[in-house]
């Protein structure tokens, strides 16, 4: 039975839950919403719940951003790593509006001392996350803009559950760091594959096996290391988790 729309708290013990549960706070958000810009002290943890998405963006000297992590209801954004209210380094924002819960840094950082179970997991996500940096940086090296296209549209639908991507060409664009001519390019041969259609502020995906075989395989890299080190967290095709509570 699961206790929230967030999978990471759902895997924790109940014992270990009920530590931290009479703390939790529901937060709504809009898109966009920026939860924080760098150099912001983090006093807060945000856990996605159900669809909702969140992005850690790094500002770039042209004025632009780029995703480095897509976070959704697998994980948590805000003083995982950290101990402490510890400077924001990148811009945390939003990318999918909804349901967040919430906790204080500094119970976060008291649970880790109570709880060596909470510990463990909060330093397995971490370990989860820097995987996908790593990921993130090999894939803007190595492949194409249409791969990594089609790999963040997955990542994006694997994670809300939801065939729709909310999201605007100019946006997607602004995310993966190229120009808004290169994205329409992609965009439209898939659209001409039949494998998406294009609609008003989001994207329908027809075709999801077409569109795996468009992507690289980074997405599947970091599923991999979610499951070896966090089985059962990363959303399954089911819209769920195949674990509520760490062994």
């Amino acid at each position: 039975m699961q206790r929230t729309k967030n999978n990471l708290l759902n895997h924790l013990q109940e014992k270990d839950f009920a530590l931290l549960a009479p703390y939790l706070k529901p937060f709504n958000a809009l898109t966009n919403h920026i939860l924080y810009n760098p150099g912001q002290s983090v006093s807060t943890v945000y856990f996605p719940c159900g669809a909702t998405l969140a992005s850690f963006v790094i500002s770039t000297e042209d004025g632009g951003a780029v995703e480095t992590v897509m976070v959704g209801r697998e994980g948590a954004v805000g003083g995982i790593v950290s101990q402490g209210k510890l400077p924001a380094y990148s811009r945390i924002m939003v990318q999918s509006g909804g349901e967040f819960l919430t906790l204080p840094v500094t119970l976060v950082d008291d649970l880790k001392l109570k709880s060596r179970t909470f510990d463990n997991l909060f330093a397995r996500y971490a370990d989860c996350v820097m995987a996908q940096i790593f990921q993130s940086t090999a894939c803007n090296a190595a492949h194409t803009i249409e791969q990594r296209t089609a790999k963040w549209i997955i990542a994006t639908i694997e994670r809300t559950g939801e065939n729709k991507v909310p999201l605007t060409q100019d946006r997607m664009a602004a995310m993966l760091g190229v120009g808004r001519s290169y994205i329409s390019r992609v965009i439209g041969r898939l659209k001409q594959d039949g494998i998406l259609t294009i609609h008003r502020g989001y994207l329908v995906i027809e075709r999801r096996e077409r569109l795996e075989q468009k992507s690289c395989n980074c997405n599947e890299a970091v599923k991999a290391h979610f499951h070896d080190v966090l089985r059962g967290v990363y959303p399954e095709e089911n819209g769920g988790s195949s674990n509520n509570a760490a062994p």
